[in-house]
């Protein structure tokens, strides 16, 4: 129980303060909206998420290796480096994680005595509307494989180094800068699931192509591993 454990906590963790960012910020639902918001927004929205991942990957990773993303989870199992018992497990208390993240980041803000109006300015949660849905399926697929073969590579047997959480946090900050005015930036079935439970509407509708962009994405990078054709 405390790799499941480990894992709840680092989604939790990642969503609170990742989506937190977004909404303490005042930015609203504005991710993946198209709207145009300052340029160093995007950037101290990335680094939230970034440096979550690293921070959380030296403090639960010796547990539970720190997926804190289903995606992730998927990747590691397509590698081989993960049991189908343990793929389940992970999977479960990463959204049981995600949904007491955005639980607690909605309660603090509905706390905020100036007003908030949780369909008005939204919990950070992910969607698209400017660009087709063929673009943000391609955008999760690519941003989650790339975000997966860092992973994978810099965690392998004969690559791991101990500079991983930070060569990880990196990597998802690039993929979100790149990626926040198309989708938000999900690459993290989670993630997306927390907020869109609490939203409902839009972003519960279109939360299929945050499961189904990154899985696919995630095997794509786990098979390269799995097939040696990433390995060193």
């Amino acid at each position: 129980m405390k790799k499941y454990i480990a894992e709840a906590i680092g989604t939790g963790a990642l969503v609170f303060l990742g989506c937190g960012s977004v909404t303490f910020a005042g930015m609203g639902a504005v991710l993946g909206s198209g709207t145009p918001f300052a340029p160093l927004g995007v950037v101290a929205i990335a680094m939230a998420f970034g440096f979550t991942v690293t921070a959380m990957a030296y403090g639960i990773g010796p547990v539970s290796g720190c997926h804190v993303n289903p995606a992730v989870s998927v990747g590691a199992w397509a590698a081989g480096r993960l049991s189908t018992g343990d793929l389940i497990g992970y999977i479960v208390s990463q959204c049981i994680g995600a949904v007491i993240g955005a639980g607690v980041l909605y309660l603090i803000l509905s706390g905020h005595q100036g007003g908030w109006d949780l369909a008005k300015d939204g919990l950070g949660q992910n969607g698209w509307s400017e660009y087709s849905t063929a673009s943000a399926f391609v955008a999760e697929f690519v941003g989650t494989f790339l975000f997966l073969v860092v992973i994978l590579g810099s965690t392998s047997e004969k690559g791991a180094t101990t500079v991983a959480g930070v060569a990880i946090g990196v990597a998802l900050l690039v993929v979100h800068i790149n990626l926040i005015r198309v989708t938000g930036t999900s690459v993290n079935p989670a993630r997306s699931l927390g907020p869109a439970l609490f939203v409902g509407g839009k972003a519960l509708s279109q939360l299929w192509l945050f499961f189904v962009a990154p899985v696919l994405g995630a095997l794509a990078a786990g098979a390269l591993f799995r097939t040696k054709i990433l390995e060193p």
